[in-house]
């Protein structure tokens, strides 16, 4: 409080504001509305993956794709309507989260204030790309990773941005392996609400789903730094690509499967967490 105090007037009212909006009914609904939308873009990746390692037709693709998958289904723009609302929520909780610190219900530190900017930004354009397929000006992946890269590249010192990147995506996937390994995600649960066997299987859940987004995040960190060492942007990967890598590789469609399975895992903990997550 004294830090707030010290603050100029004009952040002082700016972050009285944010207050204001985090006690609201409806920023603790778009925050469960963005985390059930989530859940809903892993499970089809996760399931679309786990056909093709069944060898049933599925495919790699990325939350893009998953977007687009939804858009063509029975009812798809009513679907992807909702979908583009739980993103855009998702993103506003991250975002405020991160400038205020806090929701109604729990506190962030620093590093989490961060990892909530870089979140925001990326639900941000994935709202975006939802309604840009609505009107009818998206799909296509023609900006893909390696496009993107490759501008980067190009930049001076490009190389070592994009090598400080791809750093930074395996730190992130090795966080998410250690949230899973050490059960962290539990202490964002409202486990005191959880019977026995739902906090067992939440538990399972929430395990399975970070270890694959390590796995996943890391693959993704590991080709942004080899892009970025042989001045080779056709490396850098996205998730899909992610995905398609470890299905090419020795025991691929094992491997594919598993992540896979974790990925579902993962969608079911977020939808999950959309009903007990300390917002």
């Amino acid at each position: 409080m004294a830090e707030n105090a010290q603050s100029p007037a004009p952040i002082r009212r700016a972050q009285g504001k944010g207050d204001d909006v985090a006690q609201t009914p409806q920023f603790e609904w778009l925050a469960r509305a963005g985390l059930a939308a989530r859940g809903v873009i892993y499970a089809i990746v996760g399931v679309l993956a786990g056909k093709l390692a069944l060898g049933d037709g599925g495919k790699t693709t990325n939350q893009q794709g998953a977007l687009e998958t939804i858009a063509k289904q029975p009812f798809g723009k009513a679907l992807l309507i909702l979908m583009a609302i739980g993103l855009a929520g998702y993103a506003i909780w991250r975002l405020v989260r991160a400038a205020i610190g806090h929701g109604p219900e729990a506190s962030d530190d620093t590093k989490e204030r961060v990892a909530g900017v870089a979140s925001g930004i990326a639900y941000t354009v994935l709202c975006f790309t939802a309604v840009s397929i609505l009107i009818g000006s998206g799909g296509g992946g023609s900006g893909g990773p390696d496009k993107a890269t490759g501008g980067v590249l190009d930049w001076p010192g490009g190389q070592i941005l994009v090598g400080i990147a791809g750093l930074v995506m395996v730190g992130v996937g090795l966080e998410q392996g250690y949230k899973g390994i050490k059960k962290k995600f539990l202490e964002k649960s409202k486990t005191e609400q959880m019977s026995e066997q739902v906090e067992r299987a939440f538990t399972a859940l929430g395990v399975s789903g970070h270890l694959a987004r390590m796995v996943v995040f890391s693959l993704i960190g590991y080709f942004l730094i080899r892009a970025a060492i042989d001045y080779d942007p056709d490396k850098a990967v996205g998730l899909d690509g992610a995905l398609a890598t470890l299905g090419g590789a020795s025991y691929g469609p094992i491997l594919l499967g598993v992540v896979a399975a974790g990925l579902i895992g993962f969608a079911a903990y977020s939808i999950a967490d959309a009903r007990y997550r300390k917002v």
